[in-house]
């Protein structure tokens, strides 16, 4: 039976989910029913995993010792996009800039994790756990959250951060060609007798059929993979799903880390349109009013430059949080400054932000999440964390 249900799995997509029938019973359900509820709320994790650094993303060119703290990394190769105050946007995130403009997206600077250490694996269970220190926690602090409302993880496996009670999506595009009519026809035979599997299977053809649903590697705004992947992302939350999580590897730029060619100069402008990818995707029916957009990493970067031209592991960091539901053009950054005695241990921007008091109350005023179970089951020892204006009224 496993054996079958594999083959389906392969032979229509890669998806998955935790308590249920395996990869088979995660398809998505494509049905009128199915679809959400007008003025239903969207929330969307991305998750960028090797420690972002925020300096570079966000520099702040108003503070007098930016200049000097970052040496050649201060130099973007063309201005900084300016925000308000002392911030700015890096070059390569112009859709962003254009967001915060918009008032739809907000920079959340000098924020990070109660974590202080330098392990990307711990930082990474802390971030996705909710938890205080690495491993204190075995599930997600999204899946604790859930309660009913459908997610979905583009990825072959559901990621730590949706990990609890609930079912979850998980959906990935197959490498494999088409299926044969002749196959599908022998799969809908070898199934008539077992209704999950041929209601799985159903699902399957849907998805296939659906026009909309039928471009599974189309690289959307040219910047590959993730892009098609948010592209997808917005499908399913167009169709059913209310909580998506995206994640993006890559961001760990010990070496050469300026580079106009470099992999965080790519990183930066498939982030950029990434959330490009999902703003327009949502826009039709009015869903990105719906919607807001967590972006986040594990921890930030050194402040200063390293001896191979890029940065390491350091502690505060930067924070996006994009959509139409969001209270936007503006930054939030109790911001403790570059100099060296400014800095945590000599050489970290210090975390005046808790990243938690953030996913909070995104959780309790988005997705109307109680805060007595804030408290106690999805952050625990969180209560004191202060509330973050974040959403429109």
């Amino acid at each position: 039976m496993m054996q079958r249900r594999q083959l389906l799995a392969r032979t229509f997509g890669t998806f998955g989910a935790l308590g249920t029938l395996g990869a088979l019973s995660a398809l998505p359900r494509l049905s009128v029913a199915a679809l959400p509820a007008a003025g239903a709320r969207r929330f969307v994790f991305v998750i960028l995993r090797g420690g972002m650094d925020g300096l570079s993303a966000a520099p702040v060119p108003g503070d007098p010792a930016f200049a000097a703290a970052r040496g050649p990394l201060a130099d973007f190769g063309a201005p900084a996009l300016p925000l308000h105050g002392p911030f700015a946007l890096n070059p390569l995130l112009p859709q962003m800039h254009a967001m915060y403009g918009q008032g739809e997206l907000v920079l959340v600077h000098a924020t990070g994790l109660p974590y202080r250490e330098r392990s990307h694996f711990d930082a990474q269970q802390v971030l996705e756990s909710g938890g205080t220190r690495p491993y204190e926690l075995a599930t997600g602090w999204l899946g604790r959250a859930l309660h009913g409302r459908r997610a979905v993880a583009l990825e072959t496996a559901v990621p730590l951060v949706l990990r609890g009670d609930a079912a979850v999506d998980t959906w990935a595009p197959s490498v494999l060609p088409e299926p044969s009519p002749d196959l599908v026809t022998r799969l809908q035979a070898m199934y008539r007798a077992d209704p999950a599997l041929l209601n799985a299977l159903g699902r399957a053809r849907g998805l296939r059929d659906d026009p909309a649903m039928a471009d599974d590697t189309a690289p959307g705004y040219g910047r590959g993979a993730a892009v098609a992947l948010a592209n997808k992302a917005a499908e399913f939350l167009q169709r059913g799903s209310q909580v998506a999580v995206l994640d993006v590897p890559g961001w760990d730029t010990h070496v050469n880390q300026a580079l106009p060619q470099g992999a965080l100069s790519y990183n930066l402008k498939t982030l950029d349109a990434m959330l490009a990818a999902l703003r327009d995707g949502l826009q039709p029916g009015g869903a990105w009013r719906q919607t807001v957009v967590l972006v986040a990493t594990e921890f930030g970067r050194e402040v200063a430059m390293n001896g191979t031209r890029g940065t390491d592991h350091g502690s505060g960091g930067a924070a996006f949080v994009a959509g139409g539901a969001v209270n936007g053009g503006c930054v939030i950054a109790d911001w403790p400054g570059l100099a060296p005695a400014q800095r945590f241990e000599g050489r970290d921007l210090r975390i005046t932000t808790d990243l938690r008091a953030l996913q909070r109350t995104l959780l309790e005023e988005h997705l109307d999440v109680p805060r007595a179970q804030l408290d106690d089951i999805v952050f625990p020892g969180s209560a004191k964390l202060p509330r973050v204006d974040l959403l429109r009224a």
